[in-house]
């Protein structure tokens, strides 16, 4: 017997269905610092990253399914790669690539029977703080211009709470870091992160051209304890 499902019906249960999807993972923040952007996830993995260099000034997190915005990365690097060959490495900018983003997963979630269960932010280092751009991009293909600092994944209300507190604009890495830490700890009582469960990298603009690095455990933990 044929049936009928309204539209409305059918993108609402597409939207609750990528989000219990993005809620069963845990969560990932990005913040500005003094020198630059951090990017902090709780993620014990040593090989599957939810953070990554796109290019020279730009790096993107991600929250979900994995094969899902590992696709999504895949495809970043390819455009930001193609757009500096044909013009300029000046030209591939933050707000590009997001807007990029923005149709892919537009149309995946139009299109598409199952929509992507991710959510991802885009960040640039500008030359200064004012000049950073921050994209948080989400399952439908919505952009959000952020300002500061962003969380997503499972219980973000709690560390995107947790941050609100905390962040200052000017912060040092190393305090920086630990508002992020406790930020994450919100997601559960009594939790405590140590630096091999995280998965921390910067955009960091006193570096020349490639600005993307990842800190190691030992450094992690050097930071944190000299915010302590």
């Amino acid at each position: 017997m044929p049936f009928y499902v309204s539209p409305e019906q059918i993108m609402k249960d597409k939207a609750d269905y990528a989000r219990k999807g993005i809620a069963r993972g845990r969560s990932v923040v990005v913040l500005q610092y003094d020198g630059g952007i951090l990017f902090v996830a709780d993620n014990p993995s040593r090989a599957l990253h939810k953070i990554s260099e796109i290019y020279d000034r730009i790096a993107y997190a991600a929250v979900g399914k994995y094969n899902e915005f590992e696709t999504l990365r895949l495809a970043g690097v390819r455009y930001a790669d193609v757009n500096g060959y044909q013009y300029d490495r000046g030209d591939v900018t933050a707000r590009g690539l997001a807007n990029a983003y923005a149709q892919t997963l537009g149309t995946i979630f139009t299109d598409s029977s199952k929509p992507y269960e991710v959510e991802l932010v885009v960040a640039e280092a500008g030359e200064d703080a004012d000049s950073d751009q921050i994209y948080r991009l989400t399952f439908d293909g919505s952009v959000r211009d952020e300002h500061g600092y962003v969380a997503m994944g499972g219980q973000v209300e709690a560390v995107e709470q947790a941050l609100k507190d905390r962040f200052e604009e000017g912060l040092s890495l190393s305090a920086a870091l630990r508002a992020a830490v406790q930020s994450l700890e919100a997601q559960e009582a009594d939790r405590r992160l140590e630096a091999k469960a995280l998965e921390v990298a910067v955009l960091d603009r006193s570096r020349e051209h490639r600005l993307f690095r990842r800190l190691p455990a030992p450094r992690i933990e050097e930071l944190l304890a000299e915010e302590s």
